[in-house]
């Protein structure tokens, strides 16, 4: 019993007894609509300096954890022993910082850059600013620095991240008003802003208003680009407008400045998949496979997942073979999605197998790749079997951790 308790306590402070998975097809919209795949711009190029005085700078302020204690404190008592610094070497210095999250130490090194007379700021600054403000000191903050911006070109960059701001506290009030400012100042020349308000209209269940927004962007002749696209099919494939959801897809594929990828044909199969369709959902699936590449694993993920939805198994086994002709190391959570989705399907030995191979190849034991196995036994029943595997994950030396990692 005193094992048993053990697993449960287990699970629990771990939060995956009651796992689900983050590539789920209702989640697809949200997933596609992230920044992670809106192209968002790198705002400042990144050079690196082989100076061995410039690497002194650089380790100095990287020793420096605690976020009480100031970079620019060592940069001025740098310069105050006759040293000199230069845009670059900040810049770079910025970017480990920003690697590592520490943001508001990565705020403070663009902060004293731009007090500096000798440093020509950029736009790229101003927006990378903007973003750190966000995260740093709020959005209150943002709007002021905003506020002091005076070039247009900067303001442009700039207005991107705090929009991006208000999308993410669901700010609907703030974010509308901002897009009529934006817009009577003729900063909004590309199509992300108005995906941003999609995605807010979308994650507040307002679908009604995203094809509002489409209209808007047609009449200021802004180009939508996929994401636009993918945004409208999911807001009609929400509500169940499955043929306005196959206009759209037949409007992008006659619009020539984009191109149809498996990111496009993965929301209308979602579209069919909500709607019942499922004949057409594997036909739409079949094409996006063939829209695959092995330069990156995302793709082969999201459709795993759809494949999961529908039952099909020999979907889910095709695309995780496909999947491994991407050279490079498959992380924990593909591993997480491969054996959920197996696990939804009711086909424990195949999971078992997939975690094998992966408990055989991780080079740190990551306890959220186990947790999936582990309460599949709960929910199941299999009390012996779950308190053998938890005491087997013991032994490999897995311990509870609470950050997403990669093996």
């Amino acid at each position: 019993m005193a094992i048993r308790s053990l697993i449960t306590i287990h699970l629990r402070n771990n939060s995956f007894y009651s796992y689900k998975l983050q590539f789920e097809g209702r989640n697809l919209f949200k997933l596609i609509s992230s920044p992670l795949s809106s192209n968002k711009p790198s705002y400042i190029h990144y050079k690196s300096s082989s100076s061995s005085n410039d690497k002194t700078l650089e380790t100095e302020i990287l020793r420096l954890k605690s976020r009480s204690r100031s970079p620019t404190t060592l940069l001025q008592n740098w310069i105050n022993n006759g040293n000199k610094v230069k845009f670059s070497q900040l810049n770079l210095i910025s970017k480990q910082l920003l690697k590592s999250k520490r943001f508001k130490h990565a705020l403070e090194i663009l902060q004293w850059m731009e007090h500096q007379n000798n440093f020509r700021i950029t736009p790229r600054h101003h927006a990378l600013m903007m973003e750190l403000i966000v995260k740093v000191d709020g959005l209150n903050k943002a709007e002021e620095y905003f506020e002091r911006i005076s070039d247009s070109g900067s303001r442009k960059v700039a207005s991107l991240p705090l929009l991006h701001g208000y999308v993410k506290e669901r700010d609907i009030g703030k974010a509308e008003t901002f897009m009529i400012e934006l817009n009577s100042s003729g900063l909004i020349v590309t199509p992300h802003p108005y995906n941003e308000m999609m995605k807010l209209y979308m994650a507040t269940s307002e679908y009604d208003k995203v094809p509002l927004v489409i209209a808007e962007m047609k009449r200021n002749k802004i180009s939508r680009n996929v994401l636009s696209y993918n945004l409208w099919i999911g807001a009609f494939g929400e509500v169940f407008e499955v043929k306005k959801a196959e206009m759209v897809y037949k409007e992008m594929v006659s619009d020539e400045i984009v191109e149809v990828g498996w990111s496009t044909l993965a929301s209308l199969a979602n579209v069919y998949i909500k709607a019942g369709f499922v004949d057409k959902a594997l036909l739409v699936l079949k094409d996006a496979e063939m829209k695959l590449s092995t330069n990156g694993r995302l793709g082969y993920f999201f459709l795993i997942t759809l494949y999961s939805s529908l039952k099909n198994k020999e979907g889910v086994f095709r695309l995780w073979e496909a999947s491994k002709a991407v050279g490079e190391r498959i992380p924990c959570a593909d591993y997480m999605c491969v054996i959920s989705c197996l696990v939804k399907l009711g086909d424990l030995v195949a999971a078992e197998q997939v975690f094998i191979e992966w408990e055989s190849n991780c080079s740190k034991y990551d306890i959220r790749v186990s947790n999936v196995l582990l309460g599949a036994y709960v929910r199941n029943g299999l009390t012996e079997k779950a308190e053998s595997f938890h005491l087997r994950t013991v032994d490999r030396g897995g311990t509870p951790i609470t950050k997403h990692g990669r093996s």
